[in-house]
């Protein structure tokens, strides 16, 4: 957990020894490699899969780890004078991983790292840390940021973060910096993700890989690097393709990642500029029904859910000595992405609706338009499993498709442009008897974002295909006959503005003790413009809102000898809140998201505070431990609370949530071929304060406990309830065997206990196998993952990956929602008798995130120049 980096290329990982209260200073002008000696040793809990080298004349060169304590490089710290625990990883852990892309290595190989796999699709998932997230959907609350090469990734529209963006074959290091870091600006509330890139001077070589097996999948990757001594010059190109059709009915995925980076060093400073390019189509269809998952664990509820991202990345980055003291660090980035979705969803507004059978009018009104084989009467649930020509003929006639389409195609496009530059300045210091790491630094990040919905109705199809119907009451655009007439049009143009100073100052008290002071003003202005309804006003987008703050961290290391250290830090981090939430704030009109936005009361940010504190240490020369405790209170923290309107809410700045835990990690090398280690965390995220959510779903909503269940209710939640999705209890453990040159075994276990549903966040829903079915909550799980390499002589390598080696069947979260099916697969409306109010109760179920079955691939690496 505190540390799994098997070997570094530079500044922002490992460095030589420095004896103790000394740093060591990024000198971008050499970038000299320190000897990896017992780095399972020296780091304080390494990844699963980081091994000391068994040359017993390395293992008398001492190393240390360092961080980079900001974004960007310049200046870095030891490890053990960080008062937190950090992890790191290097490209040699992702391999041994064999991992696609980095989010599968996070949820596999880092401490405090769980996944919900909402979308369904393995390079979309949730990555929860500490219970903060990092998610590429729109509405989750985001809480983790993350960087590559100093650039933030969190897009400006929802914070959102598209992991499919980030290129696997380009990736250097990772550090993982826990708490509420405010050096790292927004959205930073329960820890930061830094990334750093190869380049052809520390990654010469060129390197070619190919993979296939389960699912379809097929993929390529290369890499090549190098550089001129006598010019300074270097260079390095990366990219990889994989297709894969998926696992689960119709569940294609296509990767397409290029990235270079061409650089310059001098005498006492160095430059780069970086490219990346991204067009990847991603297939996830989402949950799906318990009942139904049971009867085949590859079925989907609807199709299609996709989504198509496309990225251009430009970062220019330099590195300079002004002289023997002082060091100026700085980038300039733009980022272009386009994302486009088009999704197909359950109408849940039919499902009390008579959807069968056609009246007169609506039959003339077909037959007018051409259409035979619609039925003049007769038609119900029990004949017409999948009923249309309602539908139909009420997009024709523009009366109520809103009631009678059981299906809804949801269409959107989010172009943004992100724009900004950042500089710092580092230096060590002496200042009387204390030594002082200095940074200062500054930094502005600008954007426009143009987002576009819309929505057409349609009806399912056996296959749970959803085909649009055509006519003037095709789309939701609100102009249909109908009380429940519906708008999901969204036509939004947004600029944000944010500038930031910030600053670090690492003291050293004694050789053995170190005190840290950071701090970061940010000042952020969000404009959102409405195409549709210009102007301001009831239901208008339009808005202009300021947000700043001043965020301290103060923090403390103590080594009362080389192997101990213990450490004890308090920080605050803020989230500034995006246009999505400021378009969807407003009590008198609700939305349903991802549906639509609505009018925009203003918003205040979310604020956490984080205490952290543990101890860490090292059993020369083969064991290495650490554990330790953390409390993150949000204040002022967004939610989407329920509306007496039927599924709609709206964001509000909801009293407090805490998340507090502990941590403890150990990694033992009890033979000189073998490798042992693991992790574990408890985790206790609950809401401090009380509010009403929405809980059609849940059996103990209002409505229920008043005698009409299966009717839409609300829920209320009091301190102490736990926030659903977030696992009490990870474990993950390790094994790693390597009897000689030329094979590796490796396998590793990932523990996780339950966790409530969305829509059960009260923990009181009792299914009664009518009107709720499903628990309500996922059940605890271990998944087991295997590895073998084999390497016939240097620079070839074959291996293998087995991933969820026992097959174990498992979901990684869900929520409570309308069901809309019966057993044998047929789409049911009114499948439960009226009520007393005249209300036609709906069947509410458990909808659950499957994991991924057992899947094997082989692939084969070939490395030039080894």
């Amino acid at each position: 957990m505190a540390s799994f980096a098997r070997s570094v290329h530079r500044h922002s990982v490992l460095g030589p020894v420095a004896p103790r209260g000394k740093r060591r200073r990024a000198r971008p002008p050499t970038f000299t490699l320190a000897p990896l000696a017992a780095a399972a040793a020296t780091s304080l809990l390494l990844c699963p899969w980081a091994r000391a080298e068994p040359d017993e004349a390395a293992r008398e060169l001492a190393t240390i780890v360092v961080v980079a304590p900001t974004p960007l490089p310049g200046i870095d710290v030891p490890r053990d004078q960080v008062p937190s625990n950090v992890q790191t990883a290097t490209d040699a852990d992702l391999e041994r991983l064999h991992s696609p892309d980095l989010s599968n290595y996070l949820w596999r190989a880092v401490g405090g790292v769980t996944v919900n796999e909402t979308q369904g699709n393995p390079f979309q998932p949730d990555i929860n840390y500490r219970g903060f997230s990092a998610s590429p959907l729109l509405g989750t609350p985001q809480g983790l940021s993350v960087y590559m090469d100093g650039v933030r990734l969190n897009q400006p529209f929802g914070d959102v973060v598209s992991w499919d963006l980030i290129p696997r074959s380009a990736l250097s290091t990772v550090a993982l910096m826990p708490g509420s870091n405010p050096l790292f600006g927004l959205n930073t509330l329960g820890g930061a993700l830094a990334i750093q890139t190869k380049d052809g001077l520390h990654d010469a070589g060129t390197s070619v890989q190919v993979i296939g097996g389960s699912w379809g999948r097929a993929a390529t990757e290369f890499e090549t690097g190098g550089s001129d001594k006598a010019s300074g010059w270097n260079w390095f190109v990366s990219g990889n393709r994989l297709h894969e059709d998926g696992w689960r009915v119709d569940s294609p995925s296509d990767l397409r990642q290029l990235f270079a980076k061409i650089g310059r060093v001098t005498r006492d400073g160095s430059i780069s500029l970086t490219t990346a390019f991204a067009d990847n189509d991603l297939t996830g269809n989402g949950t799906q029904e318990l009942g139904a998952l049971g009867r085949d664990w590859h079925s989907v509820r609807t199709i299609p859910d996709s989504t198509r991202n496309q990225a251009a990345f430009l970062n220019l980055a330099l590195t300079q000595a002004l002289n023997a003291n002082w060091t100026l660090s700085g980038n300039a980035y733009y980022r272009n992405i386009q994302t486009r979705t088009f999704n197909g969803d359950v109408n849940d507004e039919a499902m009390s609706e008579s959807v069968y059978q056609p009246s007169a009018a609506e039959r003339a009104a077909l037959a007018a338009a051409g259409y035979t084989g619609y039925p003049a009467s007769g038609a119900n649930a029990s004949n017409t499993p999948f009923p249309k020509w309602r539908c139909i003929a009420n997009a024709l006639l523009n009366t109520e498709p809103n009631e009678k389409c059981n299906g809804l195609l949801n269409r959107t496009e989010t172009k943004q442009q992100n724009f900004g530059l950042a500089a710092q300045l580092s230096t060590e210091a002496q200042m009387g008897s204390l030594e002082h790491l200095l940074v200062l630094g500054a930094a502005y990040d600008g954007s426009r974002v143009r987002f576009g919905q819309g929505t057409q109705f349609g009806y399912i199809n056996p296959d749970r295909t959803i085909t649009p119907v055509s006519g003037p009451g095709a789309f939701a655009d609100g102009t249909q006959d109908s009380e429940n007439a519906l708008d999901a049009r969204v036509d939004l143009r947004s600029r944000s503005r944010t500038a930031s100073v910030f600053a670090t100052d690492t003291i050293a008290l004694s050789t053995r003790t170190h005190l840290t002071l950071s701090g970061r003003y940010n000042h952020t202005t969000v404009d959102n413009t409405d195409q549709l309804t210009p102007g301001g006003g009831p239901g208008s987008l339009d808005g202009h809102y300021t947000f700043s703050r001043l965020n301290p961290a103060l923090g403390v290391t103590f080594a009362p000898n080389e192997a101990v250290t213990l450490y004890a830090g308090a920080n605050q981090g803020s989230r500034a809140p995006t246009a999505i939430e400021l378009g969807c704030a407003d009590p008198a009109r609700p939305c349903k998201l991802p549906n639509a936005f609505a009018g925009d009361p203003p918003l205040k940010q979310v604020v956490t505070t984080t205490f952290e504190a543990g101890l860490r240490g090292v059993l020369q020369p083969d064991i290495a431990w650490n554990v330790g405790a953390f409390r993150s209170d949000n204040r002022d923290d967004l939610l989407f609370v329920a509306d007496d309107s039927s599924g709609f809410g709206y964001f509000k700045n909801f009293g407090k949530t805490r998340r507090q835990g502990l941590e403890m990690g150990l990694s033992a090398k009890p033979a000189r071929d073998l490798t042992l280690g693991g992790n574990f965390m408890l985790l206790e995220a609950t809401y401090r304060s009380a509010e009403t959510l929405g809980g059609a779903g849940n059996s103990s909503n209002d409505q229920a406990l008043a005698g009409f269940p299966g009717t839409d209710g609300n829920i209320q939640i009091h301190p102490g309830d736990r926030i659903p999705m977030l696992p009490s209890q990870v474990l993950k453990l390790f094994a790693d065997y390597e009897p000689n040159a030329q094979w590796r075994i490796g396998m590793d276990m990932l523990a996780s206990s339950g966790a409530k549903l969305r829509g059960n966040e009260n923990g009181l829903h009792a299914p009664d196998g009518v009107y709720y079915t499903g628990a309500g909550r996922s059940a605890g799980y271990a998944v087991f993952n295997l590895g073998v390499d084999y390497k016939p002589r240097p620079g070839l390598k074959f291996f293998v990956q087995v991933s969820n080696l026992f097959n174990t069947r498992y979901t990684t979260g869900g929520q409570l929602a309308a069901n809309g099916f019966t057993d044998s697969g047929a789409y049911i409306a009114r499948g439960l008798p009226q009520n007393a109010n005249g209300d036609y109760p709906v069947s509410r179920a458990s909808l659950m995130s499957p994991g991924a079955p057992r899947a094997a691939w082989v692939g084969l690496r070939y490395t030039f120049d080894h």
